[in-house]
């Protein structure tokens, strides 16, 4: 076989999804509160190890499953937004301010993901990143070069995020 041969495989699997609430806010603009099914997708490229893999299917399938299940059921709340106040120092409870709005929430209702916005964009990098991060922990990355993310927030609108694995 090439040296250069690459292989990839992807995992899009019915259970690797969230139900999530969310708005987009950046100065001068908040849209409302809302949620959104969104749909999780996992590509992976690379070499062909002595294994026969890329990489397994089950661990990415089990990791990505751990991500997104902390997520789920869950307000996104961007933690490094340029335009939020984020208060979470009153126990159970997490205010969020935006110019003259106030959302009050159950802190076990909210997940504050360090992002700037919780646009599809940036939650597929978010997920990304905690990937690699699970991945590169049991050394399942070493033949892996290239690994993108997608998030769906519906049927036919999705967001991709795609880097490479090496450190």
């Amino acid at each position: 076989m090439p040296s250069n041969a690459n292989f990839s495989i992807h995992v899009a699997k019915e259970n690797l999804k969230f139900s999530a609430a969310h708005f987009i806010a950046y100065p001068g603009f908040r849209e409302p509160l809302h949620g959104h099914n969104y749909q999780v997708g996992v590509y992976v490229e690379g070499r062909l190890a002595k294994t026969g893999y890329v990489i397994d299917f089950g661990l990415i399938k089990k990791l990505t499953k751990e991500i997104v299940d902390r997520l789920d059921e869950h307000t996104i709340i961007p933690g490094n937004s340029d335009c939020l106040t984020i208060d979470a120092s009153t126990k159970g409870i997490v205010r969020i301010h935006y110019e003259h709005d106030e959302f009050v929430l159950p802190a076990a209702d909210v997940c504050i993901v360090p992002i700037v916005h919780s646009s599809a964009e940036e939650l597929a990098r978010y997920i990304w990143d905690e990937l690699a991060t699970a991945l590169r922990s049991r050394g399942a990355l070493t033949e892996a070069t290239t690994m993108e993310i997608s998030v769906a927030e519906g049927p036919g609108q999705s967001a991709h995020y795609r880097n490479s694995t090496s450190d």
